[in-house]
């Protein structure tokens, strides 16, 4: 991890504005780059890139190796030919400011599938060629990916459990009839793929063009549904027929009385062993051909996880079972040398987990929003933040600080202001600042905090099962003034890159 002071915004490209209904990799995205790099930030801080499938949520996915086909940009596809000003001619009136993802999913696999109509029909030579080149680097998962998602399509995109016997166990004579019947909807699942990855990597290479690195993130489990269930079961506690007989969550805790039932499948971290934890390399490197610092979500689960038993309405009955520990980290290590990684080390911490994250020198995450609730002793107050550390004001999954402030208890409301010596009339500037004077390495806040949006803006509720991941900020977002606060307060607090240019002082 870099030792040089730092500072970041989290911001998923979902989120970007644009006319097609969720953010994408195209011409926003790039603007966006700009201004993170005008601002004096050297982080850009996304959630998972993988494709979405239960309730919109990027951590439940369809695949932890591929991209979401979603986020492709049809203003790049139509510079590259492989959409007309013709296709997009239809496109639906979509609201400005949040993601309605019925629609855009059916508009945006309708341009998918018309630029792999162009493809196929017109001459594309040097794209070909490098679409030829990524299905064979790719194919270790790219090929059960593309399956997966042709077979769910074929069965009206039931979950894989729902199939008929001989796909849902990958009988091999399955297998190849419907290879055979359904390649040209397989190779179209490759081709978004490469697509995705692709515009991907042009946009990472000017963001380090721009000195911005981008923080990515990996959820610790993977979706039942998904290509990497179905095609290695023998990697998780899944039975003969398919079904979960565990499956993940948390017990009850600062965001749900009963608990989060998750779902996800859990390891068989017995095997992982056996297997040098083979699996789990070829994850984290597909993962850092796309970021260049992961977080890890719910760290605490390496230690130990929260067991639930298939079948339960809610995670309030389960069990403590120890995760791989150290063991884990001392293969990731020995494949990557350093290992790029924050840990999400939120919710009931053990000493365990702590012992583990100190071992492999991992920076934690600080939330100001969890520090007000006790007294000047919680390690959550930034004068009892430690250096190698990541401090936020909040995350995806809090309200935003103004929203934490206008709804909290009178008593954490209070000491907050009394913490910061202000009003509170600008809470979430005041959280800013707070932060960014810490002595963490690392600082970063949703954009929704810079714009000191209400809980309007939220973007996700732990245990809510739809309505989430919506928010777009608006096309005017990024101004001349916003920027300059921004840079100001990356400069008096010593975060600007080290290659920042001196600023003019200005009050913020």
């Amino acid at each position: 991890m870099t030792s040089n002071r730092s500072a970041g915004i989290i911001l998923h490209p979902t989120s970007l504005p644009g006319p097609d209904g969720i953010g994408d990799l195209g011409p926003e995205a790039y603007r966006w780059v700009d201004f993170l790099a005008k601002s004096g930030f050297s982080l850009w801080q996304v959630l998972p890139l993988n494709p979405t499938g239960y309730g919109d949520s990027p951590y439940q996915s369809f695949s932890a190796f591929a991209g979401n086909p979603y986020l492709i940009s049809p203003a790049i596809l139509m510079d590259e030919g492989l959409l007309t000003r013709q296709d997009l001619a239809d496109r639906p009136a979509f609201p400005n400011g949040s993601v309605d993802y019925g629609p855009v999913i059916e508009w945006k696999l309708t341009l998918l599938n018309r630029a792999y109509d162009h493809f196929q029909a017109s001459e594309f030579p040097e794209l070909t060629k490098e679409f030829n080149k990524f299905k064979k680097q790719q194919l270790s998962w790219l090929d059960d990916l593309s399956l997966f998602m042709a077979i769910k399509e074929s069965r009206g995109g039931v979950s894989w459990d729902n199939w008929p016997e001989d796909l849902r166990k990958r009988k091999p004579s399955a297998v190849k009839a419907f290879k055979k019947e359904h390649e040209s909807i397989i190779d179209s699942h490759c081709f978004r793929q490469f697509i995705f990855f692709r515009q991907w990597a042009a946009l990472r290479t000017y963001a380090h063009q721009k000195s911005i690195k981008i923080i990515g993130d990996a959820p610790i489990f993977v979706a039942y549904d998904s290509a990497d269930a179905w095609a290695h079961t023998e990697l998780f506690y899944i039975d003969s027929q398919g079904k979960p007989t565990v499956v993940a969550g948390v017990p009850p805790d600062y965001f749900s009385a009963t608990g989060q039932l998750w779902g996800n499948p859990l390891y068989r971290w017995d095997v992982h062993a056996e297997s040098g934890y083979s699996w789990w390399i070829d994850r984290l490197r597909a993962i850092f051909q796309v970021v260049d610092i992961v977080r890890l979500d719910h760290f605490r689960g390496f230690a130990g996880y929260w067991e639930v038993p298939a079948g339960n309405p809610t995670a309030e009955i389960g069990r403590w079972v120890p995760g791989p520990g150290a063991s884990l980290f001392e293969a990731l290590k020995q494949a990557f040398g350093d290992l790029p990684i924050i840990a999400e080390d939120l919710g009931v911490i053990t000493a365990d987990v702590n012992e583990l994250r100190e071992k492999f020198n991992l920076p934690g995450m600080k939330l100001l929003q969890f520090a007000f609730s006790t007294d000047p002793d919680d390690p959550f107050l930034p004068h009892n933040y430690p250096p190698n550390c990541v401090a936020y004001t909040g995350t995806h999954d809090n309200d935003t600080s103004r929203g934490w402030y206008l709804s909290a208890p009178e008593g954490e409301s209070d000491f907050a202001r009394r913490y910061l010596a202000r009003s509170g009339d600008d809470i979430s500037w005041d959280f800013l600042r707070c932060i960014w004077s810490s002595a963490a390495v690392m600082t970063l806040a949703p954009l929704q905090d810079f714009l000191s949006l209400d809980t309007s803006a939220r973007l996700n509720y732990p245990g809510k099962p739809s309505g989430n991941w919506s928010w777009r900020m608006p096309a005017d977002t990024l101004s001349d003034f916003l920027s300059s606060r921004c840079r100001e307060a990356n400069y008096l607090y010593g975060r600007l890159p080290v290659t920042g240019q001196k600023v003019v002082k200005r009050h913020i």
